[in-house]
């Protein structure tokens, strides 16, 4: 067994390699209709203006590691789905994702996939969305579906629904399990005013920034349970 200091050692270099790694990435310059959902617009409108993170509240190495994870469950789901010979379409013709960009560039989203025909009697094509939860979460998404689960993702599948034209079938939404690797199946129907809710929210939040103005926050307190965890809550209620 390794000496804690050498294991201290190893994980502090690990860490920091990761926190590195993701400052290189280049910050989004649009809106992400994989955020629209937040609850707070005032959030969304300092994202949107690249705005720096309050001090410690960036991206831990754990949490980004979380994220990574999240990005190769996609791939494992979206294998399994297609060994299950359901024609899942993840990349266009030139390798990339399938995504839309609206308003000049202004309002962009890359979505997990298209389902084009597949083993079961479902519409096709229909969108594919996958998410990963703890056991928690997971038993929550069973419970109540994900439209009373998580906003952001249902707001989400309406916005890629809308702006894919793939709004005369329902999403295949799937989840899968972190602790039991249990996948949850869920078809979501094209919600049209969320999706048009969720359109005009975007067309505000551009609006309000062209003319220089800050949106308000979603909570009359810094106590409010969505600030606690904003990586903005020391600018926001300076």
């Amino acid at each position: 067994m390794l000496p804690s200091e050498i294991t201290d050692q190893i994980s502090k270099e690990l860490d920091k390699a990761i926190v590195d790694k993701n400052s290189e990435r280049k910050k989004r310059t649009y809106l992400g209709g994989s955020s629209l959902g937040e609850s707070c617009s005032r959030k969304i409108q300092y994202r949107y203006l690249g705005t720096e993170s309050d001090k410690g509240r960036d991206f831990t190495a754990n949490t980004l590691r979380i994220f990574q994870f999240g990005h190769e469950i996609e791939d494992s789901v979206a294998q399994w789905l297609k060994n299950a010979n359901f024609d899942l379409r993840t990349e266009d013709k030139k390798g990339e994702q399938f995504g839309f960009s609206i308003a000049d560039g202004e309002i962009k989203g890359h979505i997990d996939g298209v389902i084009c025909g597949g083993p079961v009697s479902m519409g096709y094509p229909c969108l594919w969305e996958n998410k990963s939860a703890n056991d928690k979460k997971f038993r929550e998404f069973m419970m109540k579906g994900v439209a009373r689960t998580n906003q952001v993702y249902a707001a989400q599948i309406a916005l890629y629904q809308a702006y894919m034209n793939l709004t005369e079938h329902p999403c295949l939404f799937t989840v899968l399990n972190k602790n039991t690797s249990q996948i949850y199946y869920e078809l979501v129907p094209f919600n049209k005013a969320l999706a048009q809710e969720m359109s005009d929210k975007a067309v505000n939040i551009l609006d309000a920034t062209k003319a220089k103005e800050t949106l308000p926050r979603v909570a009359y307190s810094r106590d409010f349970f969505d600030c606690k965890w904003c990586e903005f809550q020391d600018r926001c209620w300076s």
